[in-house]
């Protein structure tokens, strides 16, 4: 987060990359060797197949017949069948398959022949792309489909496939390479990866569904694979005009929510007039040089005033009486009357909030930033508020509210061009600590909700709602 009195700068946009999933796969793969990716915690069933039965991969070019292939060719017939039964209801004509086909490439062998859109194998290490000029996909089987199995599950590869597919969607919609190089300004990259990460999440519905006929995905290995959504976000600080912008983490999760709550007529229907992106620049010197993060204790005593002041208005405004709680941070294990809310709490009968500033919290602000430190406290004040209007803090209601207030005050914060504000990569921030933790997920006797999926749905209603869109008009 950033304070005011900054000094505001600008910063000259990018140059042009390939659209591909992978230029941010380089990063992750780079990040999971070196130890430094952020974990997004799993259960042993995110690591089960996610195929009910494996498809032949004989048909894709390149093919060693091995596992991964077998999983990305099972992957694509799905997607292709689902796209057979829906692109004519969505888009009024029929659907064309790829007429280049599907390419394996292993990156770590020189004998190994160049996809489509490359000169030579090497090209394609740690990526997965559309080729728009031979209308074909190409993934690298050898340093990106076994790293995204091993840390993310299965799941994620079929999420990286449909993502690729959901380009060929959108050229055989009408919004191809043509379109894009005359009219930047309206089909700008980060519009299209949005479009495709949307049309991937209305495939996704139909696996969870039960309508794949080789596919089923678990919640828990949804949760595990958005993780990789997370991980394959723009680089922190890329403007959003960027021409090879894909989307921070917030923004590429909200497309894939979108595309599996609504279908694919809304990805369809997305336009650079109706679809707000959150992805910005740094503002500052100082927000650039320490990436955005304030240290652990000024950022407590920050945020916890300007939430304050913001739940104090949402209160009042509603009737209530608001009284200011204390924030304690000097306890490793917040007690508030023998109820175990884990490492950020709400008292009911003391007004307090008390938050681990000894072990978990600091160590959440330490890997993933200051903004998960924001995100958790706000949960707490989004309980208080409920609690000063006579509404219920106890049930999966009241948590859920809870994470829609933290995320309403994030809105307003994140349209603040003066004083405190969000960073950039403040709001991939709260996506991770919600997707990784249900610690802000509680209500006040511990209970949490389970789905990451349905915790991060919960913040971004409210940030992009308001106040209106958790009960509070």
């Amino acid at each position: 987060m950033r304070q005011a009195g900054e000094r505001r700068w600008g910063r000259p946009g990018g140059g042009r990359l390939p659209r591909r999933w992978a230029v941010a796969a380089l990063t992750l793969v780079a990040a999971l060797v070196s130890g430094c990716a952020v974990s997004v915690p799993g259960t042993p069933s995110a690591a089960e197949s996610v195929t009910r039965s494996g498809v032949d991969p004989s048909f894709v070019n390149g093919t060693d017949g091995g596992l991964v292939d077998r999983l990305a060719a099972t992957a694509v017939t799905d997607v292709r069948d689902y796209w057979r039964r829906t692109f004519e209801p969505v888009f009024g004509k029929g659907w064309q398959d790829l007429r280049g086909g599907f390419y394996s490439v292993d990156s770590s062998s020189r004998a190994a022949r160049p996809a489509p859109c490359t000169e030579k194998a090497s090209e394609v290490e740690g990526n997965a792309f559309y080729c728009p000029s031979a209308d074909a996909i190409a993934w690298d089987r050898s340093a990106l489909l076994p790293v995204l199995r091993e840390k993310y599950g299965d799941a994620a590869v079929v999420i990286v496939l449909a993502h690729e597919i959901g380009h060929a969607v959108h050229h055989r919609a009408g919004v191809g390479v043509t379109e894009q190089r005359q009219q930047p300004s309206r089909f700008p990259t980060i519009l299209t990866e949005a479009m495709a990460d949307c049309y991937a999440g209305a495939f996704v519905r139909s696996v969870t569904d039960g309508g794949a006929a080789h596919l089923r995905i678990s919640g828990e290995q949804l949760d595990a694979a958005l993780g990789a959504l997370v991980s394959f976000r723009d680089p922190v600080g890329t403007a959003k005009t960027d021409r090879s912008a894909h989307g921070n983490a917030f923004d590429r999760v909200s497309a894939f929510q979108d595309g599996y709550q609504q279908g694919p007529k809304l990805c369809s229907a997305m336009t650079v007039d109706n679809r707000k992106f959150t992805q910005t620049t740094f503002t500052s010197f100082d927000d650039r040089a320490n990436g955005g993060n304030m240290e652990f204790q000024r950022m407590i005593g920050s945020v916890a005033a300007d939430l304050d002041n913001y739940f104090s208005a949402l209160v009042t405004q509603r009737g209530g009486t608001w009284k200011r709680p204390t924030v304690r941070t000097d306890e490793p294990r917040p007690g508030c009357e023998g109820r175990d809310q884990g490492p950020v709490a709400f008292c009911p009968a003391t007004g307090r909030i008390e938050l681990d500033g000894v072990t978990e919290v600091p160590r959440l602000h330490e890997q993933i930033g200051d903004y998960a430190t924001g995100t958790l406290l706000a949960t707490r004040y989004g309980l208080a508020a409920q609690s000063a209007l006579g509404r219920p803090v106890r049930g999966e209601a009241a948590a859920k509210t809870a994470l829609c207030l933290a995320g309403a005050y994030t809105g307003t914060v994140f349209g603040r061009r003066e004083g405190f504000g969000l960073s950039p990569g403040d709001l991939d921030e709260a996506v991770q600590v919600l997707l990784g933790y249900d610690y802000g997920a509680r209500d006040v006797h511990g209970e949490a909700i389970r789905s990451g999926f349905d915790r991060v749905e919960s913040f971004r209603n409210g940030a992009l709602g308001g106040p209106a869109a958790c009960g509070f008009g």
